[in-house]
């Protein structure tokens, strides 16, 4: 039975976060070498959820992290592949593109799953809770009332606060949107760190992720992003009958479309991030 919230106790030392995977073997290897050159232990690593979908190697990417023995929540992507149902449950509006082609890449993903794979995923809580600088942290996938809720920084402060009030937080963790940013207000701060298995839409092939620091005792936070293997990542898609739109997506940078998307996020297609 999946636990809900895993309380993890105080954290300290610099503590990596990352989410999406979305079955980008590639990205995954390329952060793994990152973390190990930092001396991050696996303990201080968090995944935000969505390991497996869109491309080519979702058991890779399962066996690697459980292996590795980092600490993750589920997201959406494996919620629903332990439930059994037939998509994503990504909240994409019904006849979408991006519903399109979930109706492709979930399909895929799911009929790979290894009984070792469901069982991983089985374990993986929905939040997790730690101490970090003197600051309550909450990791959580999309939201704290629906794990397939898009938030973005352009989102209403109020939907946050929201969360804050619920997740009784001072620092949100979340994932999802695939976008990075960080927004603060009244001494709280929500922090996305994006994705690594996706390019953020800003015509980069470069992915994301988020360093946190507590030198001094003080909390501080840095964006990160990098390259990997981008055209093997590309190449197994297609070699595999994945979206070709996605496939291309992680050489141009450049989402196939802006469906989920706020305009204020739309506007910023194809504009190089710097954070």
């Amino acid at each position: 039975m999946t636990p809900e919230t895993q309380h993890i106790g105080t954290l300290r030392g610099k503590v990596l976060i990352f989410g999406g995977v979305y079955s980008n073997y590639q990205a995954l290897e390329e952060l793994y070498q990152l973390a190990m050159k930092e001396n991050i232990s696996a303990q201080n690593i968090i995944c935000t959820g969505d390991i497996a979908g869109y491309c080519a190697s979702p058991v890779e990417c399962l066996d690697f992290l459980e292996d590795w023995g980092i600490r993750a929540i589920q997201g959406n992507v494996e919620q629903n592949l332990l439930n059994g149902t037939d998509d994503c449950g990504c909240n994409f509006s019904e006849g979408s593109r991006c519903d399109f082609f979930a109706k492709q890449w979930f399909p895929y993903t799911a009929v790979r799953m290894t009984r070792r794979n469901l069982n991983y995923l089985a374990k993986l809580p929905l939040f997790l809770d730690f101490d970090y600088a003197q600051k309550r942290v909450k990791v959580l996938h999309g939201s704290m009332q629906n794990i397939s809720e898009f938030v973005f920084k352009s989102t209403p402060w109020a939907i946050k606060a929201a969360n804050f009030e619920a997740a009784n937080a001072d620092i949100i963790l979340a994932g999802h949107c695939g976008l990075p940013f960080a927004d603060a207000r009244e001494d709280k701060l929500w922090l996305n760190a994006g994705v690594i298995g996706m390019p953020a839409n800003d015509g980069t092939p470069r992915v994301w992720y988020v360093m946190l620091d507590d030198a001094n005792d003080i909390f501080s936070y840095e964006f990160r992003s990098f390259e990997y293997d981008a055209g093997e990542a590309n190449q197994l898609m297609m070699e595999n009958g994945l979206p070709y739109s996605y496939s291309e997506t992680l050489l141009t940078g450049l989402w196939d479309n802006c469906d989920i998307l706020p305009d204020e996020e739309t506007a910023l297609q194809g504009v190089a991030i710097e954070l």
